[in-house]
């Protein structure tokens, strides 16, 4: 490579500036690269809610990006994407953690943003690993049994100074409830916000005592040899967003529907917070930028109330309403441990001026989690994977829509929307608004507006009863249907759309995308995205099938002019009318490529649809919700043991059925096989029988008559050898010889 000397020896022409540039560029190059190095970051528990986000920021994050602009452009953007999907990028993070349940290290996946995890069985084990590491980062707001810990490294690091080769970088993040217990900088004046520059006044609350202990060791030993081991203490806000964590029972309590959230005492205390990535962007700019100030404090712009705080979580998820409860009740609820209900009844003013002025943070709540509450609360659906599921059924009449629908609701945990009950409970709905306006005579303009055009919408749908046998016009039912839709039930978990809309018609008008509120996501669709069926299932069957299932059904469950013969064939013909080849709803899911699954319900013989169900199933895919509560498993456990119960019985009660019968054929063929014996024993004795009768008869002949005789005669005489006289006789008296 020719060097700026030849290049100067062979033109002579090169500006001093110009060579002046190019050491400059070639020293910024390097110094570039030099900062490109990968650093290795422990970061203890990647399975804790801080240290899992934290890991997975920093693991896209450029060394040094924080202080290179055009870096830090290219590593914002990144990492504001979401794309974690490449593992330890050339020049990023290489996150060094453990695992909080060591038990469970062997059988659990390593995580693709983590490079390592640590196998080790004694502290001094891992102290060699950590002394391996660039920079130590240990988060105390989760576990507690991590304080104990972070303490022994950093002082063990401390008093092993020597054996440091490259400089370390110790990262404490701390909670402010080390601070909850200060007194007011002005009593006069308590909304004057603390600042780093106090944190010598700060006083903990009770239960956080071992923190401050663990903040004050920490700043301790970062002042021995700073060219050696440098330390840090981030006194973080109360963290929400991805999953969340302490605010969590709040947002899943929002998201079941429940009917009001409820806050702990008045509510008027201030919460200090920070958004997850924002607290991981402070972490990321004191390990590039390793600022002078060693104690400082995490926190968003907001001041917000506890009670602003759930309001705003009801209305981003729910009804907006919510209810007071005393501080003692509250400790009685088994999703708030302890930890949580002294963080979350702080009332503690505070101002992260360094890191606002100071650090480069993109911010991705800086103005707090209410005024983003939008942007959260679909950061926690994604995180959660909570999208809801909109299924539509279509199809003919008695085709068995509502009973699929049903079993769908009920496997997947979502809304079953049928008209008849949309009408019915939208006019409660609508009822009960008007009713709840006129109680309330100090509502504002906003909601006497509200009130004036629900009462405008109940009549119209009253008067549309009256003059049309009992159905309102397609403009009203598409309307109140959309309402439906549009509710927070629907939007949180999902619905299955039971034969509705009917037609084309119906179908561009209900799913439209008039009323989306600009959203780039959807501006470029012709229907509305958060309300329109992602799975369209067509039930399909000829109408013999259909006619011969009506006529098949029980005189209990017909309704006249509906399910019965008569009713159906009318219902068909309006079907048939609505949906051919050429005019049929599903055109509209065609052409917004929303494919229908078309099944013929004739081939499932099986009396629960386990065929068309497990069609279905397979299309839409696994539910996207918490999965069974508490109650609901114990629900399934207690069948799952009755239903053990009841096999152990019938298999006992079997077992017994199985003994008898085998008893009693044993005993049967026991006895053939005794009647055969004897038969046998019969047939032996008959031949034997009537084989001696010729032997009988010649005995009887010639010998019996001069036997007896001599027998006879030997009783007479009574010899004393009764055999010898009896040959002698017979030798006397044998007729032959005679």
């Amino acid at each position: 490579m020719c060097t700026v000397k030849d290049s100067l020896t062979k033109t002579g022409s090169l500006s001093f500036k110009f060579v002046a540039w190019i050491l400059v560029d070639t020293t910024m190059a390097d110094n570039v690269n030099e900062r490109r190095d990968s650093k290795r970051v422990f970061i203890n528990y990647c399975d804790t809610f801080q240290g899992r986000n934290v890991s997975k920021y920093l693991s896209q994050c450029l060394v040094g990006a924080t202080v290179d602009e055009n870096e830090e452009e290219d590593e914002e953007a990144s990492v504001a994407s979401g794309d974690f999907s490449r593992r330890h990028r050339e020049g990023c993070y290489q996150i060094i953690s453990t695992f909080k349940d060591r038990e469970k290290d062997r059988i659990r996946d390593k995580p693709a943003f983590i490079k390592d995890i640590l196998d080790y069985k004694t502290k001094e084990d891992l102290l060699e690993h950590l002394i391996e590491c660039d920079m130590i980062v240990y988060d105390i707001t989760e576990e507690p049994s991590a304080i104990d810990e972070a303490v022994w490294v950093v002082s063990e690091l401390h008093a092993d100074l020597e054996r440091i080769e490259k400089p370390k970088m110790f990262i404490l993040i701390s909670s402010v409830m080390t601070w909850a217990n200060s007194k007011p900088l002005d009593p006069e004046d308590t909304e004057i916000p603390f600042t780093e520059d106090d944190y010598r006044r700060r006083r903990a609350h009770p239960n956080w005592k071992d923190h401050m202990n663990a903040e004050k060791t920490v700043i301790k030993m970062g002042k021995t040899n700073k060219t050696k081991l440098v330390t840090y203490v981030i006194a973080s806000g109360l963290t929400y967003g991805a999953e969340e964590c302490i605010f969590h029972y709040l947002f899943k309590s929002a998201w079941h529907n429940t009917e009001s959230l409820q806050i702990f005492g008045t509510g008027q205390n201030c919460i200090p917070t920070i958004h997850i990535k924002d607290l991981a962007a402070v972490v990321q700019n004191i390990l590039d930028a390793k600022p002078k100030v060693r104690y400082l404090v995490a926190v968003d712009d907001s001041k917000n109330l506890l009670e602003e705080i759930v309001k705003a979580i009801s209305k981003g998820l729910c009804n907006g309403k919510v209810k007071y409860i005393v501080k003692e009740d509250a400790l009685l609820m088994k999703e708030v441990c302890q930890a949580d209900f002294d963080q979350l009844l702080v009332n503690l003013r505070m101002d992260g001026g360094f890191i606002r002025e100071n650090m480069q943070i993109r911010w991705t709540s800086e103005h707090g989690l209410v005024e983003n509450i939008e942007a959260v609360v679909k950061e926690y659906r994604e995180s959660r994977k909570l999208q809801p599921i909109r299924i539509l059924l279509h199809g003919p009449p008695c085709a068995g829509k509502s009973t699929i629908a049903k079993e769908l609701a009920s496997s997947y945990k979502l809304h079953h929307l049928r008209v008849s009950e949309i009408i019915r409970e939208s006019k409660e709905r609508l009822r009960k608004s008007i009713s709840r306006a006129q109680q309330e005579s100090e509502e504002d303009d906003d909601d006497d507006g509200k009130a004036a055009e629900d009462e405008q919408l109940l009549v119209a749908i009253e008067e549309d009863e009256k003059s049309n046998d009992g159905r309102i016009s397609d403009e009203n039912l598409i309307r109140l249907v959309r309402d439906t839709l549009k509710s927070m039930k629907c939007q949180n978990q999902g619905f299955v759309l039971d034969g509705f809309p009917k037609n084309l018609d119906q179908a561009k008008e209900l799913f439209s995308n008039e009323d989306n509120d600009g959203e780039e996501e959807t501006s470029n669709l012709h229907y509305d995205k958060t309300i329109t069926p992602e799975f369209v299932i067509s039930l399909q069957a000829d109408d013999d099938y259909l006619r011969s299932r009506v006529m098949n059904l029980p005189e209990s469950v017909v309704t006249p002019g509906h399910t019965d013969e008569k009713g159906l064939l009318r219902r068909l013909k309006a079907f048939h009318d609505l949906n051919n080849d050429d005019n049929t709803l599903l055109n509209f899911f065609e052409e917004n490529e929303i494919h229908a699954e078309t099944i013929d319900i004739s081939l499932d013989k099986t009396i629960d649809n386990r065929l068309i169900m497990g069609r279905i199933t397979r299309k839409v895919g696994e539910p996207r919700n918490y999965g069974p509560t508490e109650e609901e498993q114990e629900e399934t456990r207690r069948k799952q043991e009755e239903s053990r119960l009841r096999r152990e019985e019938e298999e006992r009660l079997e077992k017994e059925r199985q003994d008898k019968e085998e008893a009693a054929e044993r005993k049967r063929r026991q006895d053939e096989w005794t009647e055969r014996l004897n038969e046998v024993k019969r047939q032996e004795h008959d031949m034997l029988e009537s084989q001696s009768i010729p032997l009988r008869n010649y005995l009887m002949k010639h010998v019996m008559p001069t036997l007896t005789q001599g027998l006879i005669d030997a009783c007479k005489v009574r010899p004393d050898d009764p055999i010898d006289f009896l040959a002698e006789y017979l030798f006397h008296n044998n007729p032959q010889v005679d």
